[in-house]
């Protein structure tokens, strides 16, 4: 193995975090209703919303930091 497979572990975690915290909760009627609301997700999860791995740091937080 390469390292890709590790590497889906991260998506596959993105994508659930998304679908349990958002889609299965707002019930988007259809995809224009997804590509006009998903973006204000991803800017409450980089932004916003506190992760574990990191001490409780958002994503962007912790970027800004390394940068």
């Amino acid at each position: 193995m390469d390292g890709r497979a590790l590497d889906n572990v991260f998506i596959e975690r993105l994508w659930r975090t998304v679908k349990y915290e958002e889609l299965f909760i707002h019930d988007y009627g259809d995809g224009a209703d997804a590509f006009v609301n998903l973006p204000r997700y991803f800017k409450f999860y980089n932004h916003s919303r506190p992760h574990r791995s990191p001490d409780g740091q958002t994503p962007f937080s912790v970027y800004r930091l390394a940068a």
